[in-house]
């Protein structure tokens, strides 16, 4: 009498296991594809009423151009807008950068485990308020009191707006500026120690110039964060357009520029209406540059370790 096999059907579990593998593949490079195809979607946006609002007002006007009034007297100049922008995130660079270098150092080098699973998690609380509430923060509370120590600031002004945005990014610079730290390896913190270094010359001297390719990093990426942020600025800052802005009166950005001209009453398919999209594509620009210049500095100055 024959005997039925009871050997496993290992071929037809390895053509299972390859089919879904294969489905997992495609499923996760369709998620990829769909973020570079709305990414691709959004430039192309832009770039068609871009296009149409430059036919109608020169390039040079409007890049040059010392004026920004679009509803009124029709000028289209971006250099205010520009220069209150980067104004801002100057003035919030000068918060976040300290405080968010020195935080990362004291949790990467100081902190224990114990203190770092608290400390870290609370500062990210930051990084998840909704930006509106840092607005109305600086308004209500913030402006008066700087007002109260004696500065002399208008109701809409670029300081306390600078301080919140500030605030708001220090959270980026700080957690990838400690990742940036943590992975240094502990041989080189070793060889400083066993030179006669302290804890400060160590951390100043070996952790952050080896992690300096990750600190500058956040740096930019934090920035960038900065020049796209808009709530903030719309409330507390106000919407006057500045060449040369001062911190204590108000000033207007590329983001509440764009803000203003969509709550207007304009015409859709105007000429003030598609610089909305003009300023959008300026604004990618600057910071779609930054981002190539962050990733060119981390891929330059990348320090590997064995």
């Amino acid at each position: 009498m024959s005997q039925e096999s009871n050997t496993p059907d290992f071929v037809g579990r390895s053509g299972i296991r390859s089919a879904r593998e294969q489905s997992i593949k495609w499923l996760l490079f369709g998620c990829a594809a769909l973020s570079v195809a709305v990414t691709a979607a959004i430039v192309a946006t832009l770039l068609f009423d871009a296009v149409d609002f430059f036919l109608a007002v020169s390039p040079l006007n409007f890049f040059l151009g010392t004026s920004w009034s679009p509803t009124i007297q029709q000028e289209f100049g971006v250099l205010p807008l520009v220069a209150g922008t980067l104004f801002v995130t100057a003035l919030s660079a000068l918060i976040a950068i300290p405080v968010g270098v020195a935080s990362a150092t004291y949790l990467s080098e100081y902190a224990s485990t114990k203190t770092r699973s608290v400390i870290k998690p609370a500062l990210e609380i930051l990084a998840g308020i909704p930006t509106v509430v840092y607005g109305y923060f600086a308004l209500v509370y913030l402006t008066p009191a700087l007002e109260w120590l004696g500065l002399p600031l208008s109701t809409f002004n670029a300081l306390s707006a600078s301080i919140m945005i500030g605030i708001m990014i220090v959270p980026m610079v700080s957690s990838l500026s400690e990742d940036a730290m943590s992975a240094v390896p502990d041989s080189l913190r070793q060889a400083g120690y066993g030179m006669g270094a302290t804890k400060l010359e160590v951390s100043t001297g070996v952790v952050i110039p080896a992690a300096a390719s990750g600190i500058f990093s956040s740096f930019i990426l934090a920035l960038s964060r900065a020049i796209g942020e808009t709530m903030i600025v719309v409330v507390a800052a106000g919407m006057r357009p500045r060449l040369v802005p001062s911190p204590f009166e108000s000033l207007e950005v590329m983001t509440a520029a764009m803000v203003q001209l969509v709550t207007t009453d304009i015409a859709g398919g105007s000429t003030a209406y598609k610089a909305m999209f003009a300023i959008g594509i300026t604004l990618f620009t600057i910071t779609f540059a930054m981002n190539l210049a962050s990733t060119f500095v981390a891929s330059r100055y990348r320090e590997e370790y064995q």
